[in-house]
């Protein structure tokens, strides 16, 4: 049902888990998804800090556990010794899905050539799909809502178009998205009318 539909929400960093500094990744990430979808939601957040263990039982947690259809992280993905992210991903996950990380690191390519040092992944464990996200809330939105020309035409795609098809094919909820943020696309074999 749409009203049980769950998202969780990680942000990897030792620095803001410590409180060091304020975590940034799940206020962008929330207020995405408020301006995104229209479908009801229940948000679950985690700020745990770099360590591999502790993201794979996270994951584990909201998909097994919690029900989470969709688990965003933010966090973790580059190249740096701590960053972890990626392969405790990996760990817990029935399937790959590529495609996702190589259009994060596409888009981001738009604004800075280090995009390829990313290494965000996507997978599917159970009907749930997980994807890791960019650290900084600006690339968080364009990585999720894709770029647009100063007319406001969609000139690349971000990846939550795919987001609602893709947790339909597993076996998930039905997502509605708000068009003028992000226009989720299926075939029309898959369209069901909108909710009343």
């Amino acid at each position: 049902m749409n009203d049980s539909f769950r998202i969780g929400l990680v942000s990897v960093s030792d620095r803001a888990s410590q409180g060091v500094y304020q975590d940034q990744g799940i206020p962008a990430l929330e207020q995405w998804l408020q301006s995104a979808l229209l479908t009801a939601h229940v948000c679950e957040q985690r700020l745990i800090p770099d360590d591999r263990a502790t993201i794979e039982r996270t994951l584990i947690e909201l998909v097994d556990e919690r029900g989470c259809s969709l688990v965003l992280t933010t966090g973790g993905t580059g190249p740096a010794v701590r960053d972890v992210t990626p392969e405790a991903t990996l760990a817990v996950a029935d399937r790959e899905m590529p495609g996702f990380g190589e259009q994060m690191r596409q888009i981001s390519l738009n604004f800075v050539p280090t995009a390829i040092l990313s290494r965000q992944v996507a997978v599917i464990r159970g009907r749930s799909l997980i994807i890791n996200l960019p650290g900084q809330p600006k690339s968080i939105r364009e990585t999720l809502e894709g770029l647009r020309d100063a007319d406001g035409h969609q000139t690349v795609h971000g990846i939550f178009a795919a987001v609602p098809y893709c947790i339909d094919l597993i076996g998930g909820p039905y997502l509605e998205t708000d068009a003028k943020v992000c226009k989720a696309f299926r075939p029309k074999s898959a369209l069901r009318p909108p909710a009343g």
